[in-house]
C-alpha cells in the first residue's frame, strides 16, 4: 500500500526494486546451513589443533548418515527434516557408482539419483554436508557400489591403479565431480569435507591408489577438507598425506581412540560412523543395538571433545537388488531391508533412540535455542489383500527377454552381451542345454548363488554354495536341462572383489562329463521388462499353476496412497513388483517378513501387483500398517 501512494512511476519502481533485494536477501539468509550467513566463506572446515573449525569459528561435526538412492525422492525432505529436528548439523551420504553409471557410457543423475537435488536440498534446510563419492563405498551394497561391468575385464584389479580401473574411475569422475564442485563450502554450497575413497585399510593392495584417488578429486575442483575413514585396526594402512583420519566403530574403546591420536597427535578426533545398529543376512535374526548401548557411546564421545557421524541415522531399503552379500566366513546375502535398527525407522518413524538423541544433541545446540519441532508423522495403511487373479509362467515370460545368446560353454552374468554388451548386473540367468542320459550332475563351486534346476521344465533340484551333487533321472531320448541361476548379490567388502562374478562361472559335469551348447537368457527383471509383460499370454490363476512364475493381482489405494508393508504368509521365494518397479525380494527363510511399500511408490486407485516366486505361493498378497524385520538379537 506504500507503494501505491506514491505517485512517481521512476519512484515507485525504485521501491519495488529494494523490496524484491532484500527479500532476496532474506531468502538467502534462511537458505544458508546453521551459522553459514555470519561465517567467512573463505576458510571451510578446518584444523584447529584438536579441534575443527568451520569459517574461523570452533565446530563439533554432529552427523548423520542418510542415503539419497534408498529413501524416495517424494521423502528426501521429510527425512532431513527429522534429522535437523533431532539437533544434528552434517548430513553425511555416500554416491553409488554402480547406479550413476549402470552401463560403460551411459549416466543417471536424474530423479531418484539427483545429487544436485539432494544436496541443495540440505542445504535449503540447513544442513552442512560430507560427501562421500567413493569410488568403492562398500554400504553394504552389490560389489560396494561398484558397476558389475567392471569385471568383463578379465585381468581387472578394483581399487588399485590398474589402467582399467583407473581409466573407468576417471571417466566416471568427469561426470560426477563437476557436479558437486559449486555446492562446497567456499564456493558457498554446504559441501564442508569429501572423504577420500572408504575403508581402504583393510584392502591396502595398492600404495599408490589412495594418492590417485585424492588427487583425482583435487584436480576437478575438490577443495574442501578431505577425510579418510577406517575401521580401529586398519587406520595406519589406510590414510593419505593431507587427509584427516576417522575411525569407525560401535563400541568405544580406549585404545581405538588412544590408536588414532597416536597417528594423527595434532589433529581432531573423529569417529565417522559410529554404528546405531546393523544389517541383516537371510537366515538369520534381525539385529539390534539396544538404545541405552548407543546413546551412552555418543554422549561419551562428545564428552571427550570428538566429532561424531552416527551411520545409520536412517537406513531405508535397498529396493530392487542392490543388496550386497558377506564372503567370510561363508557366503550370506543381504536382505532388502536396511532399517538398519537406526534412530529413524526404514519407513521414518520416530524410535526410543531417536528421542534419547534429541534430548542429547539439544545440549549441543549453540544458539541456545529450542531444537525445530518434530514433522508430523505419515499415515500408514492396511489394504485390503491383492488377491492373485492372473499366472504367467517363466518359460512363457522368456519371448520378452533380449534375444538369447548361444555359447558352447557357460557364460557368466558380467561377460554376456546383454544390456549393450555391459553384461547383466543383477536377478536372474537361465541356462538350457540338452541331454540324452541321467546320472550324477555336479556343480563344483560354479554356481553363484543358488540354480533350480529342471529337466523338460520339472523341477528336480536346487544348487547352493554347498550343493555340489545332484540325481538326474534317466528318460528317453533329447531332454531339455535348465539352469535358473539367481546373483543373490555380490559381496560389498573383502579382499576378492575382483572374483565376485556371478551366474555359472564354469563347467557343470554331468557323470563327469562337461555339459556343452547353451541358450542363455538373461533375466534381469528391470522396469522395461516388466512393463513388456503386461503383452505377455497371461492365463486364468490354474489350480495347480506352475512354477516359477509371475503372478499378477491388484491392490486399491483410495484417496491419497499411504504406507505400508507388505507381507506374503504361504510364499517362499521370489520378487515382488508394484507398479513395475522392484521392492526387493522375499524369503520364508526371514528374518525379514515383510518389505516396505512407500505410499508414493502407489496410485490413487488401482496398482498393479507382480510377484515371481520360485516354488510355491498362496496367491494373495497382504498389506499391513506395521514393518515385521523377524525375531531380534543384540548385536554382541
Amino acid at each position: 500500500m506504500v507503494v501505491l501512494r506514491i505517485r512517481n512511476v521512476h519512484k515507485r519502481k525504485y521501491i519495488l526494486i529494494c523490496l524484491c533485494i532484500v527479500g532476496f536477501i532474506m531468502y538467502k539468509n534462511l537458505s544458508k546451513p546453521a551459522g553459514g550467513w555470519r561465517m567467512s566463506r573463505k576458510v571451510g572446515l578446518s584444523v584447529n589443533m584438536s579441534q575443527f573449525t568451520l569459517g574461523g569459528e570452533s565446530f563439533c561435526i554432529l552427523g548423520g548418515s542418510i542415503h539419497y538412492f534408498r529413501v524416495p525422492r517424494a521423502y528426501w525432505r521429510d527425512r532431513l527434516m527429522k534429522m535437523k529436528a533431532c539437533g544434528i548439523n552434517t548430513l553425511t551420504t555416500y554416491v553409488p557408482w554402480s547406479l550413476h553409471q549402470p552401463e560403460k557410457g551411459v549416466f543417471n543423475f536424474h530423479t531418484q539419483l539427483d545429487l544436485e537435488a539432494y544436496i541443495s536440498l540440505a542445504a535449503e534446510l540447513g544442513l552442512w554436508v560430507i560427501l562421500r563419492p567413493g569410488p568403492y563405498i562398500s554400504a553394504e551394497l552389490d560389489l560396494g557400489g561398484l558397476p558389475s561391468w567392471l569385471l568383463r575385464d578379465g585381468s581387472m584389479r578394483l581399487r588399485t591403479t590398474h589402467p582399467g580401473f583407473t581409466q573407468a574411475v576417471n571417466t566416471y569422475f568427469d561426470k560426477l565431480i563437476p557436479k558437486v564442485v559449486p555446492l562446497q563450502f567456499k564456493k558457498g554450497g554446504p559441501i564442508i569435507a569429501v572423504q577420500v575413497e572408504n575403508e581402504y585399510g583393510s584392502f591396502a593392495k595398492d600404495q599408490s591408489y589412495m594418492i590417485f584417488i585424492k588427487e583425482a578429486l583435487q584436480s576437478r575442483g575438490i577443495s574442501e577438507l578431505l577425510v579418510t575413514s577406517d575401521n580401529p585396526n586398519t587406520l595406519k594402512s589406510g590414510g593419505v598425506d593431507g587427509a584427516i583420519r576417522s575411525v569407525k566403530l560401535q563400541k568405544l574403546n580406549q585404545r581405538n581412540i588412544q590408536d588414532l591420536n597416536a597417528i594423527q597427535p595434532n589433529g581432531p578426533s573423529m569417529v565417522m560412523d559410529y554404528w546405531t545398529g546393523g544389517y541383516d543376512v537371510w537366515g538369520d535374526l534381525h539385529h539390534v543395538l539396544p538404545p541405552e548401548d548407543m546413546v551412552s557411546a555418543v554422549r561419551e564421545i562428545l564428552r571427550r571433545g570428538m566429532s561424531v557421524n552416527l551411520y545409520m541415522f536412517h537406513g531405508g531399503s535397498s529396493f530392487g537388488f542392490m543388496s550386497g552379500a558377506l564372503a567370510e566366513p561363508s557366503y550370506r546375502a543381504l536382505v532388502s531391508s536396511y532399517d538398519y535398527d537406526a534412530p529413524l525407522s526404514e519407513a521414518g518413524e520416530y524410535t526410543p533412540k531417536y528421542h534419547l538423541l534429541r534430548d542429547l544433541f539439544s545440549r549441543y545446540n549453540k544458539k541456545g535455542g529450542s531444537l525445530p519441532d518434530m514433522p508430523a508423522l505419515g499415515y500408514r495403511e492396511t489394504y485390503e489383500p491383492a488377491i492373485m487373479y492372473q499366472h504367467l509362467s517363466l518359460w512363457d515370460a522368456l519371448s520378452f527377454t533380449e534375444e538369447p545368446f548361444k555359447s558352447s560353454r557357460p557364460v557368466n552374468m558380467e561377460n554376456l552381451p546383454a544390456n549393450n554388451r555391459n553384461g547383466q548386473s543383477y536377478g536372474y540367468t537361465l541356462y538350457e542345454t540338452t541331454i540324452t542320459s541321467g546320472g550324477l550332475l555336479k556343480s563344483g563351486d560354479n554356481v553363484r548363488d543358488r540354480a533350480l534346476v529342471f529337466v523338460d521344465r520339472n523341477y528336480i533340484g536346487l544348487f547352493k554354495r554347498k550343493t555340489l551333487e545332484l540325481a538326474v533321472p534317466d528318460g528317453k531320448g533329447q531332454r531339455t536341462l535348465s539352469l535358473l541361476v539367481e546373483n543373490c548379490g555380490r559381496a560389498h567388502r573383502g579382499r576378492d572383489l575382483d572374483k565376485q562374478h556371478k551366474g555359472l562361472v564354469g563347467d557343470i559335469l554331468l557323470n563327469n562329463t562337461p555339459l556343452r551348447d547353451f541358450t542363455i537368457y538373461s533375466l534381469d527383471m528391470k522396469p522395461s521388462f516388466i512393463d513388456s509383460l503386461y503383452q505377455a499370454p497371461w492365463k486364468s490363476l490354474p489350480e495347480n499353476p506352475s512354477f516359477p512364475g509371475f503372478f499378477m493381482g491388484r491392490l486399491f489405494a483410495f484417496g491419497y496412497p499411504s504406507d505400508t508393508f507388505v507381507k506374503l504368509p504361504g510364499w517362499e521365494k521370489g520378487v515382488v513388483f508394484i507398479n513395475g518397479l522392484n521392492l526387493g525380494r522375499y524369503w520364508s527363510i526371514g528374518p525379514q517378513q515383510t518389505l516396505y511399500l512407500p505410499g508414493p511408490f502407489l496410485n490413487s486407485g488401482i496398482n498393479q501387483v507382480i510377484v515371481f516366486e520360485e516354488k510355491e505361493g498362496d496367491y494373495k498378497v497382504n498389506f499391513e500398517d506395521a514393518p515385521d524385520l523377524g525375531m531380534a538379537a543384540e548385536i554382541q
